[in-house]
């Protein structure tokens, strides 16, 4: 393993987007080998390795060092590390991959449209039901943190790794917070975003380990690497 190791999603528009973003300033990334290789080239800077991975696991890659850049969304690294930022810089934000993660809850509760009035409802629903109301979530330690410092408590996360829009008219949840972009899926199940229930918006961003982690040499092929791309 020699060189800088940049970490980028392998598929979807992610990919084809972070291949634009880095053409665009000289630097050509490509997929080469068969369909389902994992495979790929840099052109256009020395000494980089174009590491192709999900999404998911570029945090993971970082956090334990086997790639120095890697770009993902910002959700995905605050969600799967916990004090990210002790771990990993913030590059660039790349302006493209825009979600919010969103706090949501059926239109029918036309008297909840704020964090306050979820809290009040909440309490409600315990002392009546017997159980802490349900919020349907990927995203564990985002929502966690972001309802603690609202001061709400009576709650209890429930794990959604499917459609989690569905899972309130499946009974499985009173609540949810999902990631979207245009709210049109949250509308066509009924579900309104509480006015003060964005918790975090998502895009796309470069990220690296901190300089001090890395030998002599990669850290000059890391400094040429952000000069070539105006960063």
């Amino acid at each position: 393993m020699t060189g800088l190791r940049l970490g980028v999603p392998s598929k979807g528009r992610l990919m084809e987007k972070t291949f634009d973003w880095f053409g665009a300033r000289g630097v050509t990334l490509r997929r080469t080998g068969a369909a389902r290789e994992y495979a790929g080239s840099v052109e256009g800077v020395s000494d980089v390795e174009l590491v192709l991975l999900s999404a998911g696991e570029i945090p993971r890659e970082l956090s334990a060092g086997r790639i120095h850049l890697g770009v993902t969304g910002s959700d995905l690294i605050r969600e799967k590390l916990a004090d990210w930022d002790d771990k990993i810089r913030v590059v660039a934000p790349l302006g493209f991959g825009r979600a919010d993660l969103v706090l949501a809850v059926p239109q029918a509760w036309v008297d909840v449209n704020v964090i306050e009035d979820l809290d009040a409802v909440a309490a409600q629903f315990r002392a009546h039901h017997g159980f802490r109301l349900r919020i349907a979530t990927k995203y564990h330690r985002l929502v966690r943190e972001f309802l603690r410092e609202n001061g709400v408590a009576d709650y209890q996360l429930v794990d959604s790794q499917g459609a989690t829009e569905g899972t309130i008219k499946n009974g499985a949840a009173e609540a949810i917070a999902d990631i979207t972009s245009s709210g049109d899926t949250l509308r066509a199940n009924h579900l309104k975003t509480l006015e003060d229930g964005l918790i975090h918006a998502s895009q796309a961003t470069l990220f690296s380990v901190p300089g001090s982690s890395l030998d002599e040499k990669t850290r000059a092929v890391l400094a040429e690497f952000c000069k070539k791309i105006g960063i």
